[in-house]
């Protein structure tokens, strides 16, 4: 195995024991030595893949925004979809991704507060790393109108809109402590449905009603 493989396997080795200690102290309380424990090494050595315990809550949220990030590239490549329906699928992958990572989400929400305390406007970070998901999401709904697939709606209030879903599913999958946001899902359907021409949803809903019925 070769050096840089076995750097990155190691890295995320202990990503995921920091994060247990994360989930146990909260990030305040968890420190630098305390994950070097629990990952049995040293500091020295922990030192050798992270700057600090911030530098490993940023690389597990960047680790986060990729993973998410390729899964929507894979949906707009996506030949066999139109746009509504990549815009639907987008928010399906997305919520589905946070499901998977609830724990991520748990301490990013402990993170948030403890910026709070110190100071410091958690808005901010929060805005910094969004905006790419929330630019891409308006592009898709910008796409859509213009292949007629989609009303020509303000292109911010619709994508406040779709990204209100995500939060309400951070939102449940955090403070509310769900398993599941398997009804934000369905919401996200009805509400991309709704943007479509009249025209258009009329067609889709005769097509997806079940023979006769």
């Amino acid at each position: 195995m070769s050096i840089v493989v076995e750097h990155k396997k190691r890295r995320r080795e202990i990503l995921e024991k920091a994060l247990a200690v994360f989930m146990e102290e909260g990030f305040g309380d968890a420190t630098f030595q305390k994950i070097a424990d629990r990952c049995g090494i040293t500091r020295t050595t922990l030192y050798l893949y992270f700057k600090n315990k911030r530098d490993i809550f940023n690389y597990s949220i960047k680790q986060l925004l990729i993973a998410v990030e390729g899964d929507i590239i894979m949906v707009r490549q996506d030949q066999r979809l139109n746009n509504v329906d990549k815009l639907i699928k987008v928010l399906s992958v997305i919520m589905e991704r946070l499901e998977a990572n609830r724990c991520i989400l748990q301490v990013s929400l402990d993170y948030l507060l403890y910026l709070s305390k110190s100071a410091t406007d958690p808005g901010t970070r929060v805005r910094r790393r969004t905006i790419r998901m929330r630019h891409i999401l308006a592009t898709m709904i910008i796409d859509g109108i213009r292949a007629g697939e989609l009303s020509p709606v303000n292109v911010r209030n619709a994508d406040d809109l779709l990204y209100g879903l995500i939060e309400s599913a951070i939102f449940r999958l955090t403070v509310l402590n769900r398993p599941s946001v398997g009804e934000l899902k369905q919401a996200a359907v009805l509400i991309v449905r709704q943007l479509q021409p009249p025209a258009i949803a009329t067609k889709q809903e005769i097509a997806e009603d079940p023979p006769g019925q």
